[in-house]
């Protein structure tokens, strides 16, 4: 089978997330607007729209604190005005969430932690024809 045939057959591509505290970490999520479809115990489908991670309840020391996930948006005003609303740090504990501003690398950025200690690194692509920005 080719390299090309292979990338084909993918149906979905979909990273585990950590949860220290399944229930709690399930709860943050679904208040950022994720759609949870619970596989089993300590596991779910963690969904906003076609795009998915997996959430499982998975504690290891400094691995949580060590995950970033990127998600890339059309407004990430319009994000950091839910986010900011939600007062995710009174109501989990976790870091305060970060106003966006623009990044060295061309993108427009708010971060996020929940409250395993995951990063979220919740972009916009910038109109800046001089930005070198990666997905």
């Amino acid at each position: 089978m080719s390299n090309h045939s292979v990338s084909l057959d993918v149906v979905a591509l979909r990273p585990f997330v950590p949860a220290k505290d399944f229930d709690i970490s399930a709860s943050f999520y679904r208040d950022l607007g994720f759609a949870s479809f619970q596989l089993g115990e300590g596991l779910a489908s963690m969904h906003l729209g076609p795009f998915a991670f997996l959430l499982q309840k998975f504690d290891v020391e400094g691995f949580a604190s060590n995950f970033m996930m990127h998600l890339l948006v059309n407004d990430v005003d319009a994000w950091w005005s839910r986010i900011d609303a939600l007062d995710l740090a009174g109501r989990y504990g976790v870091e305060a969430p970060r106003a966006p501003k623009l990044e060295p690398w061309g993108l427009m950025v708010t971060y996020v932690f929940d409250p395993s200690g995951v990063l979220w690194h919740i972009a916009q692509m910038t109109e800046d024809p001089d930005s070198d920005s990666a997905v």
